[in-house]
């Protein structure tokens, strides 16, 4: 059932990501920062994937790297760029939220409490982790990148990418699982495996994916809305 579930789930990001690329940049940025706070406030519940104790922020993974790839290929690396920092910028928010929500000190009839301390005390620790890690792959990316370049420059561009950013969501996907989740979750292990397996998938599929959103949506379409 959970697989099942996850493939629906996909679909169904896939649409939100089309629909909000057809409504122009603005709506694509805010779609893809929404996704980076509710990935950082569903990754500590744990499913049965596969036979694999896996989280449930895999399809949000799969969203953010969707809708990055969007940003850049229909308006600029600038913009995918921004992007990220609008994500990092919402998530800030919503764990100071999250935090002062929680020292609010409860009534006597309140319910909800305990349930609230569950889910968001952990809020702060995966902010910190997806920060430090952010910009410790970033400045990864940029130096393998550029080695790439350099000393293979004879390979096909395509393949460059694919490769760089395979290990770059890699050592992602790892220092974000260790800093993140150790003592949260049940199997790592697991996590890691399954995480990066998915994101590799999304890596690899991503440039059909980008050719059919170029027949999803037309480019006066996106002109139009790229103001918005």
């Amino acid at each position: 059932m959970n697989e099942l579930l996850f493939f629906i789930h996909v679909i169904v990001v896939m649409g939100f990501g089309f629909g909000a690329l057809k409504m122009g940049k603005v709506a694509l940025t805010t779609w893809i920062a929404l996704q980076a706070v509710l990935a950082n406030l569903f990754v500590i519940k744990q499913i049965c994937f596969f036979g694999f104790d896996v989280t449930c922020s895999d399809v949000f993974a799969i969203g953010s790297i969707f809708g990055l790839n969007l940003l850049r290929e229909y308006f600029g690396l600038d913009a995918a760029k921004k992007a990220l920092w609008s994500c990092f910028f919402a998530m800030i928010f919503f764990v100071a939220m999250a935090q002062i929500h929680l020292f609010y000190i409860p009534s006597t009839f309140d319910t909800t409490q305990a349930a609230f301390e569950s889910i968001l005390s952990s809020s702060l620790r995966l902010l910190a982790a997806s920060l430090v890690v952010f910009i410790f792959v970033q400045q990864i990316d940029l130096r393998l990148f550029g080695m790439l370049k350099k000393k293979f420059h004879i390979l096909p561009l395509n393949f460059r990418n694919v490769f760089s950013v395979s290990i770059t969501q890699f050592l992602d996907t790892f220092l974000f699982s260790v800093f993140g989740l150790w003592g949260l979750v049940a199997h790592l292990s697991d996590i890691i495996l399954m995480s990066f397996l998915i994101k590799l998938l999304v890596i690899i599929l991503m440039s059909p994916l980008i050719h059919f959103s170029k027949r999803f949506v037309r480019q006066e379409a996106l002109n139009s809305g790229s103001t918005r």
